[in-house]
């Protein structure tokens, strides 16, 4: 039992709050296109892919940044440096969940399958961009975002503009809640040679950037709102996920970063799952 405790907490498995509302989003948006829908296993493979994929993605990261990680007194603790899981050991579970997340994607249809190499690609190469590009916190954003398109191809087998609203409203919310949470290491980033938009620019200035990204997240919002034809429900919870996201900026300061785990975790876990909940309520009814 302990031993399983240690890998979730190796790949951070609350973390998943974050897209899995935007995949359920999608999946719900796709069944609404497949009337009747009977195919209750289809779902349970959508969330197998995306269990393994985040899985994969994660261990990965650890695998690659452990030197970095053993370095840095705020991430010494975590479980590789701290000698808790062997960098080997992480490895191996890395290409266990891909293959597994590849495999799920061949028992759905052939367009999630040929396009998990991709998938894989985006997800286990952010762990690198660090090293060469201050724009890894993109990288990041898109990895998340395939979740809801991801979704509704499972279902649907082709693509569609409204999910694919809402996938770059993934990409422009986690970009921007990412650069947030990087403003923890901007001064270990700059000393070790690590791009970061923090490193870049500043506290301040990626502060600045991080809500441009946000403002464009909302504004998808809005504007998926109004294409999709949603009712007065959408738009509740368009609205509470709008104020989160004002809020985190609220308490989140250049000289004040005792608050940056509250914006990053707790604040955009609530506003993900909120939003999906009321969206999810308005295509149903």
């Amino acid at each position: 039992m302990s031993t399983i405790k240690h890998y979730l907490s190796l790949i951070k498995f609350s973390h998943t709050v974050f897209a899995m509302p935007f995949a359920l989003i999608g999946f719900t948006l796709a069944i609404q296109k497949v009337q009747p829908f009977h195919d209750w296993w289809l779902f349970a493979k959508v969330i197998g892919c995306m269990v393994f994929a985040r899985t994969a993605a994660m261990a990965f990261n650890r695998y690659i940044d452990r030197r970095f990680d053993a370095l840095n007194p705020r991430t010494a603790i975590r479980e590789i440096p701290a000698g808790i899981i062997k960098p080997g050991n992480a490895l191996v579970f890395t290409i266990v969940n891909s293959l597994l997340f590849m495999t799920v994607t061949y028992f759905i249809n052939p367009v999630c399958f040929y396009l998990s190499p991709v998938a894989l690609l985006v997800v286990l190469g952010y762990s690198y961009t660090k090293r060469f590009t201050p724009l890894c916190h993109l990288v990041l954003g898109a990895g998340l975002a395939l979740a809801p398109i991801g979704a509704y191809l499972a279902v649907t087998g082709v693509f569609d503009l409204l999910p694919l609203l809402f996938s770059f409203t993934v990409f422009f919310w986690t970009s921007g809640f990412d650069i947030i949470y990087a403003l923890q290491d901007e001064e270990f980033d700059r000393a070790h040679k690590l791009n970061s938009i923090p490193v870049l620019l500043g506290k301040k200035n990626a502060l600045r950037a991080s809500e441009v990204l946000h403002a464009f997240s909302v504004g998808l919002i809005i504007f998926a709102g109004y294409y999709g034809h949603f009712s007065w429900i959408y738009w509740v919870g368009a609205a509470i996920y709008s104020g989160l996201i004002v809020y985190q900026h609220s308490i989140v300061k250049p000289n004040d970063l005792s608050r940056v785990n509250l914006a990053f975790g707790t604040t955009n876990g609530i506003a993900s799952v909120i939003f999906a909940v009321f969206v999810i309520t308005d295509i149903f009814l």
